[in-house]
This record gives C-alpha cells, structure tokens and sequence, in this order.
C-alpha cells in the first residue's frame, strides 16, 4: 500500500498558508511567523506538492497573492488546526503556572461597570498572586472567538451562545427596563408602558441589534431607532438629555445617576442571561476555577432573585 501523502503536511506549512492568506503578502507571512521569505515560499511550494492541487495565485509585482479555490477550502481546516494547536499552548502555558500568572477574562460594557468591580475585589484578596488582564468588546460574539483560539480563559456573554465548544454556568437574569430622562412625562409612571405604545417613541439603541429590538421588531407597529451607539455612555447621555428613550438591560442603568429612571417592563420582554464561557476541551486552572466560583457569590448578593436555577450547562457546537 502507498504511504498517505497527506501525512507530509505539517503544521507549519498550514501556519504558513494561513498567515500568507491574512497578510496578502510572502513578505508579510514571513514577519508574522519569524522566517524568511524563501522559507515561507518553500513550505506553500510544499504544501502544494502534497495535497496536489495549487493553493495560491502569485500574480507578480506589489499586487498581493491571493488563495485559489483549493486554497481557501483548505485554510478552513487550516484555522480550526492552528487554533487548537494555540489552545494546547495555552494549556500548558496555564498547567506550568498553577495558581499565579494571568487569568485572561472577557467582558462587555455593563458587566465591566456592575458586576465586575466587586468580583475583582474579592477574587484578588483570595489569590493575590494571580494577574487579571481583561479584554472588553462590545459583544461577546469577539470574547467567545478568543476563548475558542485559547486567547481567553472566561468570558462574559448572554444567551443563547454562538454556536462552539463551549461550556457555560448562567449567573444573573437581567430585566429590561424603558430608560428616560428624570424629566420626562414617563418618568412619573411605576412601571414602562405597553409594548404596543413604543410605536413612534423616539429611541436610543445599539449598533449591534439586541434581542430586546429583535423581540420589538415583531411586536410593535413603528419601532422608531433615531440614533445608535457602541457606547453605553453615550446611550444614557441622549437619554438623560431628553433626545429619546432606550430599552436596556437592568444593569446599564446606574441606580445612582438622578438624570435618568428605569421603567420596569417585568415579564412582558424576556430578560437577558448572563453567563459565563469557557472553552470545553481545554484545561482550566484552579484560579479559573475559582473566579467562576466568586462570579457566581457576587451575581447571588447581587440579585438573589434573578438567579436562574440551571448551572454548568453544556452548549454544543450544534446548539
């Protein structure tokens, strides 16, 4: 029987193929990986050579190269391989510290400004000699991509996950409330109006579509959006300036600030779930484990009564 040719490829020439394909350039590639030009050419040429078919077009001149049809098929395989050859670096990384050396954690605007203050505070009396380095984006679609690649221990995200190998504990459910400024005729109400009477409301939303305006979408005649913003700041500033209301998660809203009040709207918009992921084949320190654990104490003391009862639920790639 003939040997398998594919058996010759090698993670390099699938690091290389990957690398060349984000720089657009040999040049490039070779910076990113730390070889020479002639090396990264030579491990494309080899690549080619084993799978039989040509991966890249080399055009010439200062246009960049680009990947073949054969190329692109492959660099998905490629990207799932790199990435799970990063995660069993980072695993060993993470197994060789222990308890000290950094947690990677991933969070988003009001998880940052509610929850995670008291949740670093307690976690770093208990273990002093663990570096929290946090990465914030505006979604977690990003964190839940850099946990898959090994780039982060935890994150913060809401339900449903995108789909991956994630594993999950939920901590909080998160109400919706209608925000308006202090001054606004609705702010005498006890609780926010009817969906049906956010038709033509003047509106203050996200850039990246909530499932609250999704679940609106369907329910009310005119959802008027005037503006939209990455920004919770800048969200609550054009509500308390009076340039329309928001619909928003409980915890964006500051309890303290005067210029603005949060109108329940109880059971009528289904809350936001809050938990926190990580990644469900890799190794997981004893700090990581430990910070879920005070995450989970902190959203208790937080809202006892918005705990849901489900905890470290497994979310396949399929869900």
């Amino acid at each position: 029987m003939k040997p398998d040719r594919w058996l010759g490829v090698e993670l390099r020439h699938l690091a290389a193929l990957e690398a060349l394909a984000r720089t657009g350039s040999f040049g490039g590639a070779a910076r990113e990986l730390g070889y020479s030009q002639s090396a990264v050419s030579q491990q494309i040429a080899q690549l080619e050579k084993v799978v039989g078919q040509r991966l890249v077009e080399r055009p010439g001149g200062p246009r960049p190269v680009s990947l073949t049809d054969a190329g692109r098929l492959l660099l998905r395989h490629a990207d799932s391989i790199v990435a799970q050859l990063e995660a069993a670096q980072a695993d060993m990384e993470a197994l060789a510290e222990g308890a000290a050396g950094p947690l990677r954690v991933g969070i988003y605007q009001s998880v940052g400004a509610r929850l995670l203050p008291p949740l670093l505070h307690r976690f770093s009396e208990k273990w002093p000699r663990v570096e929290i380095q946090l990465r914030e984006e505006a979604d977690d679609a990003e964190l839940l991509r850099l946990v898959e690649r090994g780039e982060l221990d935890v994150a913060f995200g809401d339900l449903p996950l995108e789909e991956g190998p994630f594993e999950l504990v939920e901590l909080i459910r998160d109400p919706y409330v209608l925000l308006v400024a202090a001054d606004s005729p609705l702010a005498e109400r006890d609780a926010a109006p009817s969906v049906r009477e956010l038709s033509g409301l003047p509106l203050i939303a996200w850039r990246t579509q909530s499932s609250a305006e999704e679940f609106l979408r369907g329910r009310v005649p005119d959802l008027n959006v005037l503006f939209r913003t990455d920004d919770n700041g800048t969200l609550v500033g054009l509500v308390a300036e009076g340039v329309g209301a928001a619909v928003v998660p409980r915890l964006v809203v500051n309890p303290r600030n005067p210029a603005v009040v949060g109108l329940p709207f109880g059971t009528r918009i289904p809350p936001r779930v809050i938990v926190l992921a990580w990644h469900r084949d890799r190794y997981r320190s004893a700090a990581a484990e430990a910070f879920v654990a005070e995450a989970q104490r902190v959203a208790d003391e937080f809202s006892p009564e918005a705990r849901p009862g489900e905890r470290g639920r497994s979310v396949p790639r399929s869900a």
